[in-house]
């Protein structure tokens, strides 16, 4: 039962998304339309007989007066039974409450109309979202990665890497033990099988790479490490088709191939430490994550990995779904993967954990380096992981090598973006070398597009470009 204090703090909180007040049950159209949005919200409770001013005045309710409210609930579809409950106040009159939670049937319309809370107001839902609610509605029964795969069979998947799922998956505690090795039974075991058929996302996980370049174009991994900022200039550039383990293990091979490294001295070592720009770790979930929540269905979907010099980005085909927003994956939520099946394959072998904290452990990790957290972008279809260093780092080879003392010099002038005199780059790297040696670094850098001149003899001043 709903007390009388319990709406007086209501009402003094205002309305919300999940509170809203009528006058009288005569806005029961509007109340409608409310209770539509809030199904395909958060749920809520709308509340007859508050004054717009906050004063608590009921009305006469009949059980005729109950019946309208409910009548006019019911072109609501698909159909619900929210709960109406009657508060008593002062002669005779009475609040009607109507309560719902989040609708477990979305996405539900008013009169064919799609409604959505956004902070204390109904607004109704664009075509494209409603369609994305209805793909997720649908999802949890009829998917991609559930379906069967037509014409695969045990014999084209690759069953070393099967096996070495299951023996990981025991080693961790993660499955036990079937006591058998049989490709078939195991992949049965890992919910891969279906009427003694399999479905797509054993194929995703364990096909052989030389049928999915075949039949299977979105089991694509492109990689590539740019000179620059932008894609104008390739230094590296490949694809790989395989399956899902396969490319992980080429993506990282990638990574160390390509990654410069971030060197820093040892307090009190005097030692020079030379770690990868990035938490290895982090990327690794970030690429675990793309391959567990993209969005198979697309054809010419891939995962992109990329590389330029001030910054690493992971790009996987699809959208967020279930509600998620970039900045709401940083904090705990509930773990939603858009390929289940697959993701709790890659849970088994020890890859990804399961409670949701891939995106807030890649903070934790980049943090801990010293970096800025990871960067999450929605946009063209596509969610892109974005990783910066906290500061400059020069390249190591660009149309050729760049040598150490040549990388000390980018290094200096990337602290002072005003530029500076060969006599203060000279002083500031404790350089040892001759004036005519240290213009011949600069001159060099300047031919590989990495340094600008401006002025002449002893008044010049370099910066980078």
């Amino acid at each position: 039962m709903i007390s009388i204090a319990e709406i007086e703090s209501w009402v003094r909180s205002g309305e919300s998304e999940n509170i809203e007040f009528k006058r009288t049950t005569g806005e029961r159209r509007e109340a409608a339309r409310t209770v539509c949005a809030m199904l395909n919200h958060r749920g809520g409770r709308v509340i007859f007989g508050v004054e717009p001013d906050g004063r608590i005045l009921g009305q006469m309710v009949s059980d005729r007066t109950v019946e309208e409210v409910a009548q006019e609930l019911g072109d609501i579809e698909p159909p619900v039974f929210p709960s109406i409950e009657r508060v008593d106040l002062a002669e005779g009159r009475q609040l009607l409450v109507i309560a719902v939670q989040m609708g477990n049937a979305q996405p539900y319309t008013y009169r064919g109309q799609a409604y959505r809370r956004v902070g204390n107001t109904s607004r109704q839902l664009a075509r494209e979202e409603y369609n994305r609610i209805l793909l997720e509605r649908l999802h949890g029964d009829e998917r991609w990665e559930n379906r069967h795969a037509t014409a695969w069979s045990v014999a084209d998947l690759d069953a070393e890497e099967v096996l070495r799922t299951l023996e990981e998956a025991i080693r961790r505690g993660r499955a036990d033990d079937p006591g058998t090795r049989d490709p078939a039974e195991v992949l049965r075991g890992l919910g891969l099988m279906k009427d003694g058929q399999l479905l797509r996302a054993a194929v995703v996980l364990f096909g052989r790479a030389e049928r999915i370049e075949a039949e299977l174009p979105q089991g694509l991994l492109r990689v590539a490490r740019f000179r620059g900022k932008d894609r104008t200039e390739f230094l590296d550039n490949r694809q790989f088709h395989g399956n899902a383990f396969d490319l992980l293990l080429k993506a990282e091979r990638f990574l160390r191939e390509n990654l410069p490294v971030a060197g820093r001295i040892q307090p009190n070592l005097f030692e020079r430490v030379d770690d990868p720009l990035y938490p290895p770790l982090a990327l690794r979930e970030a690429l675990a994550n793309a391959f567990c929540h993209r969005d198979y269905s697309v054809g010419g979907g891939s995962i992109a990995l990329g590389i330029y010099d001030d910054r690493l980005e992971i790009t996987s085909t699809g959208t967020l779904h279930f509600g998620l927003t970039p900045e709401a994956l940083f904090l705990p939520h509930e773990s939603l993967p858009w390929n289940p099946l697959m993701a709790r394959v890659f849970y088994r072998r020890g890859i990804i954990e399961a409670w949701g904290r891939g995106t807030i452990k890649m903070e934790e990790l980049t943090v801990r380096a010293g970096l800025a957290r990871p960067e999450i972008l929605e946009q063209g279809g596509c969610v892109t992981v974005r990783f910066a260093p906290s500061s400059y780092v020069p390249p190591q080879r660009v149309a050729q090598d760049v040598t150490e003392r040549q990388q000390r010099v980018l290094a200096f002038l990337a602290r002072h973006p005003g530029g500076a005199p060969v006599r203060d780059i000279a002083a500031g790297l404790g350089y040892s070398g001759t004036p005519r040696s240290l213009r011949e670094d600069l001159t060099a850098l300047k031919h590989l597009g990495l340094v600008t001149g401006e002025g002449w003899g002893r008044g010049a001043r370099w910066r980078l470009a």
